[in-house]
């Protein structure tokens, strides 16, 4: 029974269904009682499980093979026409070429199975800056985790209409969950996404990285908006006014910490708040009064839960205590509750590890094991989170005052500095690197670079995505959000941080807001503004953020400068210009400006 009139998506499922052969077809309308169904049945065939009811209600527990737990880059490809519009951060391969490899493993695949036909919006249903897709799916996991990352349904369809084409379409199977038949692929040219051999969540619940970044991106290049791999924040002021921002940082840099950060106890009692719009993704699209609004395109939260405890990230922790799904993290046998590495500092003694095994978990970890897998992942509501915007569905989205770039480096850069202007800032983005930590790689201290906080993301030719990123500051003009880098990693000569970050963070956003209002002045060095002595306010934490150590923080070391322009000639030139990546003029010359700031 189809949901939709739309000739355009029924067409389409009929040719899924004659390609991949299910017993039966159902399409998900998203009603509470198909969903109950659903995961009875999953529970029944252990391909989720039931967690403690009362202490975690509506909370399921799935496990996925040793072999499919993370991203797999090296089988994600963009598949557009001309091999220069994938560009050289992309795997590109000729759609035809990987049409003819992709169709025969997908053919007859799920027989014996279940084949589910999802429709879900990205985005609030009825908002101008939504997209529709459809996911078909031989995955029940895959079903009950669209639920709640997407508004999923029947009502998604609302936005389509009777006729447009206008839905991406997302074809996906577990197949074998087969690593050496594994692929994630965008065909971006037609608004299509094939995902086979893998179970995990970053490479099947297809409207997360691959259509609301990969595919995204490539559609707002074309339709003059932006989809960016950004949290989105508002921060409440105490006379009432609430200025929103948008932030793009790597992995480990303190994302969802930052988007739902706690302000300190002083501006708490000044009457400041910070309210969450998104953790992840923000889609931006100018709106009638010339300004750049953002919405968050998902419903909820797809968080790695090592490290989430109450102390590093309460609203995080909080958003998973009901109606979440735990993947890859370790049970507690006794109370049949989840555990993680990082979550408190009592593992459980009767436990069942990530891969199913019970173990002691005090000796298991004593031993150097991980109880859950490093990458395991809870998905929750976003409307569990204590600190919800209260502007999360709004359809228009919230008006952005500031966009903040940042990384992890140890010395360079400063703790925050504000670029000249638009294009000065599309470059601060293009240099956003971090230093790998021990975890990452053998080597520490590493650059990796990773412009925008984008590079796995982009649909298209990174080049070209700047160009589209310094076209959006003309049609912007004067209307533009100000640009930032920040830094919460600077360290001393011993390795330690000197900058407390976490809920202290709030005192640099303060700093931020402050500048987009025109309230404070900053002192113009060669590389941005930078904050004025005594302008971070450092009011409780005087003891350890001393003036000798904010001088560390914002101070603009010269020598390092200059290296860091000569890797960034390096990188624009080796990693990008030489692989077919052509740099705008604009940042080059962007670099050549700050190299003669620097000598004068």
């Amino acid at each position: 029974m189809s949901l939709t009139k739309n000739p355009n998506v029924l067409k389409w499922v009929d040719e899924v269904v004659a390609l991949t052969k299910p017993d039966q077809v159902v399409w998900i309308d998203g009603s509470k009682e198909q969903l109950e169904a659903l995961k009875k049945e999953a529970i029944s065939t252990g391909e989720m499980q039931e967690l403690n009811q009362e202490k975690l209600p509506g909370c399921l527990y799935h496990r996925t093979l040793p072999n499919d737990v993370a991203r797999v880059e090296d089988r994600t490809f963009i598949c557009s026409k001309r091999k220069e519009d994938a560009g050289p951060t992309n795997n590109w391969c000729d759609p035809q070429e990987m049409y003819a490899k992709l169709t025969p493993m997908y053919d007859g695949v799920m027989k014996g199975r279940t084949m589910y036909v999802i429709p879900y919006s990205m985005g609030p249903i009825g908002s101008p800056l939504a997209k529709v897709g459809v996911e078909v799916t031989d995955s029940i996991y895959v079903v009950l985790n669209m639920d709640i990352m997407t508004r999923m349904g029947k009502q998604a369809f609302e936005n389509l209409g009777d006729t447009s084409n206008d839905f991406v379409r997302c074809l996906h199977s577990k197949a074998d969950v087969d690593p050496e038949k594994r692929y994630i692929v965008q065909f971006p040219e037609d608004n299509a996404i094939w995902s086979i051999n893998s179970a995990y969540g970053g490479n099947v619940l297809l409207g997360k990285k691959c259509f609301a970044l990969r595919i995204a991106s490539y559609q707002g290049k074309n339709e003059g908006w932006m989809a960016e791999h950004m949290l989105i924040l508002g921060v409440k002021k105490p006379d009432g006014e609430v200025k929103y921002i948008t932030a793009a940082f790597p992995s480990a840099c303190g994302k969802t910490n930052l988007a739902m950060l706690i302000p300190p106890e002083g501006y708490k009692k000044d009457g400041y708040e910070v309210f969450t719009v998104g953790d992840d993704i923000a889609w931006m699209k100018q709106g009638e009064d010339g300004r750049l609004y953002a919405i968050n395109p998902e419903n909820g939260f797809f968080g790695v839960a090592p490290g989430t405890n109450a102390k590093s990230n309460y609203n995080a922790l909080a958003s998973t205590m009901k109606n979440t799904i735990f993947t890859n993290v370790a049970i507690n046998d006794d109370d049949n509750t989840v555990w993680w590495e990082g979550l408190d500092k009592n593992p459980p003694e009767n436990a069942t590890e990530w891969k199913g095994a019970k173990v002691n978990g005090k000796e298991y970890t004593a031993e150097g094991n991980k109880l859950a897998h490093p990458n395991s992942r809870f998905t929750a509501p976003a409307i569990n989170c204590p600190c919800i915007s209260p502007e999360f569905n709004n359809p228009e989205g919230v008006p952005i005052s500031a966009i903040i770039f940042g990384g992890r480096r140890a010395s360079t850069t400063p703790l925050v500095y504000q670029s000249f202007d638009w294009t000065h800032g599309t470059y601060i983005g293009s240099a956003v690197s971090s230093e790998t930590t021990a975890a990452a790689t053998g080597a520490v201290g590493v650059l990796r670079h990773d412009p925008m906080a984008m590079k796995p993301f982009i649909g298209y030719n990174v080049g070209d995505y700047w160009a589209h990123w310094l076209a959006m500051g003309e049609k912007l003009g004067d209307k533009a959000p100000k640009i930032f880098n920040v830094n919460w990693f600077k360290q001393d000569e011993n390795g330690n941080f000197i900058w407390p970050g976490f809920g202290d963070n709030m005192r640099v956003l303060d700093w931020i807001i402050k500048r987009c209002e025109g309230t404070i002045e900053a002192d113009e060095t060669a590389i941005g503004y930078l904050p004025k002595k005594g302008d971070i306010n450092v009011e409780g934490i005087e003891d350890e953020v001393t003036p000798e150590i904010m001088d560390k923080l914002l101070a603009v070391d010269k020598d390092l400068w200059i290296k860091e322009i000569a890797e960034m000639r390096r990188y624009y030139k080796e990693d990008i210009a030489d692989k077919g990546g052509n740099v705008p003029a604009a940042l080059e010359a962007q670099l050549d400006a700050l190299e003669a700031r620097l000598n004068k």
